[in-house]
């Protein structure tokens, strides 16, 4: 059977198209905002097509003295004009002319010259690196624009924006999906590949966005305006058009073999990325019990394999981009250099004047970009697949859905019925045979039994944490699985074995249990656990910050603030997991007190092995294998003699003594 967070390695060509599909799908909120993206994009092309020809008439008409008003009719219909404005100007007047359109160039788009070399674009990345992890945070916050200048710096801060906002969404889609998974969900899973991909996988959706959304559009567009002028200055040489068409061929036939390749590495570095990062959250978590048992050597091992595993990975994922560059490397110098020949030799033989070759060179440049990016479009997003694969893959879990037809469940006001149920783990394995259980309002209700009776299973039953194989949980005579999953754990204040504590202040700790709760409320709800007499030794009393996890206050101190927590919730069912372990006798008398008065008006089921706890409930339900064996106070089963409950008893004792 498959874990959790286990998924195919393979991705198909017909996945990744069906990945592609679903990212694009997040764009619709910003629909109108990437249209404008797309308007920028296009408009900057076309002041593109203006650069080189300022350097032609400067080379040709004040370097080379030619007359200008014998050629301008050769110019095209978009500088016609300017030219004509030119004629019988002296070349100083044509120079500061040309230098004066430069530098409007070069304010407007941040550009001058020939579009190669002295081209700016606008681009913001915040990390440098080449792992997964960085390149993940500059396409989570890429600003970037095709042109500099005013218009660059326009089209920067709106991209800026507009990235990070689709990030967002993306992002917080997954969040809101793993909140919404059943508690199990990574029970058996490293929390860090979780973390992994909320923070490192989502922002694959920023290059698949922009690339499919802007390069099907700009680039072919580009590529006929570049051809069309060319064509139409130069049309008697088409050769430098049909050269510079020849890279769209080239680049996919490069692409398609690598694609998969590209993809297969691309999953395989995210998956080491996301182990180093479990790596390190589980070493920083469990970092007491490293050091306690002397265990931080073989931690440090343990990080420096996977460190380092992930930059392998990431190296053969790289690889593959190199390896296909110099695939199309050999065939494209000799398309370049026969076109720069061509071009050459036309400048020799005097057919065309060396402005011209500026010119011609450029255009034949732009064309050649245009239809590399066209070409390969496909391989440059195959990085995107992996990361959005495994954000799908997570978003497509089954989480906590509420049936059809469900409806809010009213407060308990007699009791909670445990009616004939059943429970299986996923593996088959049973958990619960045939228990039955009634746990009235207004007494407190203990569980007791060896580990691994069922006890928690039992407990996580009431708030649908997992839901019965068979049989029925009855709150009232109304059936929970016919009620809403929120409107049934509104009612349920849940005090959990493992303590859980946020890094924020004791109040708000607190008051997790109800946000609208007073400050008297939260005051009460610590009495009664008898957290009130340590809290207000602390520094700042109620105000106190905890740190990571609590990671200032003792286990006893923890698990009264939990209770306390449980206590202002004022819920109809409370239900502790060995809610006293952890405290000195006289903090476990005034719980158990507190525990007495709170099931005055609700139900109490309390998980513990204490007896002192264990004997001040109404009754006990024994559970061995299970099943309950026997039910009933302590002094009627203690009477029993060779019960399930006095065996278990007299074993605590001895080993207590």
């Amino acid at each position: 059977m498959r874990r959790p967070l286990e998924e195919s390695e393979h991705i198909s060509h017909r996945e990744t198209l069906r990945l592609f599909a679903r990212a694009l799908r997040y764009v619709q909120p910003f629909r109108g905002r990437f249209a404008i993206k797309v308007g920028i994009t296009v408009a900057s092309l076309l002041p593109l097509l203006l650069l080189p020809w300022p350097v032609k008439i400067l080379i040709d008409h004040v370097i080379q003295g030619r007359p200008l008003a014998d050629v301008v009719a050769a110019y095209p219909f978009f500088v016609r004009p300017a030219v004509a404005l030119l004629v019988g100007a002296s070349p100083l007047s044509i120079l500061l002319w040309t230098t004066g359109a430069q530098l409007a160039l070069l304010l407007a788009i941040g550009a001058i010259g020939t579009a190669l070399r002295e081209n700016d674009q606008v681009e913001a990345y915040l990390s440098g690196g080449f792992d997964n992890a960085t390149n993940s945070e500059n396409e989570a916050n890429a600003g970037f624009s095709f042109v500099g200048g005013l218009l660059g710096l326009l089209d920067f801060h709106f991209t800026l924006r507009l990235t990070q906002d689709l990030n967002h969404h993306y992002r917080s889609r997954l969040f809101e999906r793993i909140q919404a998974l059943p508690m199990t969900a990574f029970d058996d899973e490293r929390i860090g590949d979780a973390v992994y991909r909320v923070m490192y996988d989502t922002p694959a959706i920023t290059n698949t966005c922009y690339r499919l959304l802007l390069t099907p559009i700009a680039a072919p567009l580009g590529l006929l305006l570049s051809a069309g002028v060319l064509g139409l200055v130069f049309g008697a040489h088409p050769f430098l058009v049909w050269s510079a068409l020849a890279f769209l061929p080239l680049s996919i036939l490069v692409s398609v073999p690598f694609a998969g390749l590209v993809r297969r590495r691309g999953e395989r570095s995210r998956k080491a990325g996301a182990t180093t990062t479990s790596t390190v959250e589980e070493g920083v978590t469990n970092i007491l019990a490293v050091q306690s048992l002397g265990g931080h050597g073989r931690e440090q091992r343990r990080f420096g394999l996977d460190s380092w595993e992930s930059f392998s990975k990431f190296r053969s994922y790289l690889l593959v981009g190199i390896l296909t560059f110099l695939v199309a490397l050999i065939p494209g110098v000799v398309i370049g250099a026969r076109a720069y020949l061509y071009v050459i030799d036309l400048v020799i033989r005097g057919q065309i004047s060396v402005g011209d070759f500026s010119l011609l060179f450029t255009y034949f440049v732009q064309i050649g970009f245009f239809a590399v990016e066209i070409g390969a479009l496909w391989i440059r997003i195959q990085g995107s697949a992996p990361g959005l694969h495994r954000v799908f893959f997570l978003m497509d879990l089954p989480g906590e859905r509420d049936e059809a037809g469900v409806r809010p469940l009213p407060r308990v006001k007699e009791r909670v019925a445990i009616d004939a149920v059943d429970f299986d783990y996923p593996d088959g394995t049973p958990a619960l045979r045939s228990v039955s259980l009634d746990l009235p309002v207004g007494k407190i209700t203990a569980l007791v039994g060896p580990a691994g009776a069922g006890k928690t299973t039992l407990a996580y039953l009431m708030p649908r944490f997992l839901d019965p194989t068979r049989g029925r949980v009855l709150l009232d005579r109304l059936d929970v699985a016919k009620a809403s999953r929120a409107s049934l754990r509104e009612q349920i204040a849940f005090v959990f074995q493992e303590t859980v504590l946020f890094d924020d202040t004791v109040e708000e700790n607190i008051r997790m249990g109800r946000p609208q709760a007073s400050p008297s409320e939260i005051r009460r709800a610590a009495q009664m656990a008898g957290a009130d007499e340590f809290i207000r030794r602390l520094p700042q009393g109620y105000a106190t910050r905890l740190g990571r996890a609590g990671g200032k206050l003792s286990v006893g101190q923890k698990q009264r603030l939990a209770i306390a927590r449980a206590l202002v919730r004022e819920a109809g069912i409370l239900i502790l997991d060995e809610p006293t372990s952890a405290l000195d006798p006289e903090s476990e008398r005034r719980v158990v007190a507190a525990l007495r008065e709170a099931s005055r008006s609700r139900v109490v089921l309390v998980i513990a092995h204490r007896l002192s706890t264990v004997r001040a409930a109404d009754q006990i339900a024994f559970l061995e294998g299970g099943r309950i064996v026997e039910r009933g106070s302590h002094e009627e089963l203690m009477a029993r003699a060779g019960g399930a409950y006095r065996r278990f008893v007299e074993l605590e004792t001895r080993g207590a003594a």
